[in-house]
């Protein structure tokens, strides 16, 4: 009974939705990230990604990580972000999602520093069904 009060109620298609399954990724990275969970830091992004950030060098999977990791374990500040997601657009295994994620980084006198930064992700889905990311491009508002 309650397999098919999963049906009814749409869960099979939200099974199989490539922009909500995205969603859900992009929400629980945020929510891990900010739970402070430097050993799931790395799972959004596909191994061969490439990030760019205005001013700043390309980076690789290490280095995304390596970055990601080092302001998880960075004593003298905590680092949270805000997600808005402004459209997914699915295209087969490949999907864009345009986004504004908002940093804030709280000093230990309880200063806050916002850094608003519009982006854009390419997500590719994996071998395992999984979404990540393998490309994306974000810049400080």
């Amino acid at each position: 009974m309650a397999f098919l009060l999963f049906l009814f109620s749409g869960g099979l298609a939200l099974a199989d939705d490539p922009a909500m399954e995205i969603e859900n990724a992009l929400t629980r990275w945020m929510a891990d990230f900010n739970a402070g969970k430097t050993e799931r830091v790395c799972d959004l992004f596909a191994t061969d990604v490439r990030a760019d950030f205005r001013g700043y060098p390309t980076r690789d999977h290490k280095a995304v990580c390596d970055l990601l990791t080092k302001s998880l374990t960075d004593n003298a500040r905590g680092y949270s972000y805000a997600l808005d997601i402004k459209e997914i657009l699915v295209f087969g295994d490949v999907a864009v999602v345009r986004l504004v994620w908002t940093l804030t980084i709280k000093e230990k006198d309880d200063r806050e520093i916002k850094s608003v930064e519009p982006g854009m992700d390419i997500f590719r889905r994996q071998a395992d069904g999984s979404w990540k990311i393998i490309r994306y491009m974000a810049y400080e508002d």
